[in-house]
């Protein structure tokens, strides 16, 4: 039995099955697609055997090879938001910088630059942050507790997001 190697392409397969104890041909070659493979977990519809050769194991199966790190999920809303906190943080800074530029670079002007980030740290709202997290909560909480659509199971905090866009 010869195969390619292991590849992540799934629509591929070349293989070659040389049957060398056949005494009447003894140089009997079959050539093996796609076809002729099997898929992990495969369930046979008829009675009868099949004989198999198990040729990748591990993680040269092509459904390891294909499998990866599922992504991270993030909302909309929570995209927009961090963007916007990003957005403030530099006017922050920069109007903090600004305010120092005006007033000058005396000794320890270090100083006064952070004490203008403190004093201007009020426009990033954290606030809003926590307020989105807690309501996104509530409103899963209820939606899995709501005695019309019983068995609802929320599984995510984005759910009301995702509904409102529906």
């Amino acid at each position: 039995m010869k195969a390619a190697p292991p590849t992540k392409a799934i629509y591929e397969f070349k293989g070659k099955y040389c049957d060398s104890q056949d005494e009447e041909n003894p140089e009997r070659d079959e050539r093996l697609t796609l076809e002729n493979t099997l898929w992990a977990n495969t369930v046979l519809a008829s009675k009868g055997h099949i004989f198999g050769l198990v040729m990748y194991t591990g993680g040269e199966t092509r459904a390891q090879m294909n499998s990866q790190m599922p992504g991270s999920k993030v909302g909309k809303v929570d995209l927009e938001i961090n963007f916007l906190s990003k957005l403030l943080f530099l006017f922050m800074m920069l109007l903090a910088l600004l305010i120092l530029v005006l007033n000058g670079f005396y000794a320890n002007w270090y100083i006064f630059y952070f004490r203008f980030v403190l004093i201007l740290s009020y426009i990033i709202p954290i606030s809003l942050r926590v307020n989105l997290d807690l309501a996104k909560i509530y409103y899963s909480y209820c939606i899995g507790n709501d005695k019309e659509i019983e068995g609802t199971i929320p599984r995510n905090s984005t759910i009301p997001e995702d509904l409102g866009r529906i």
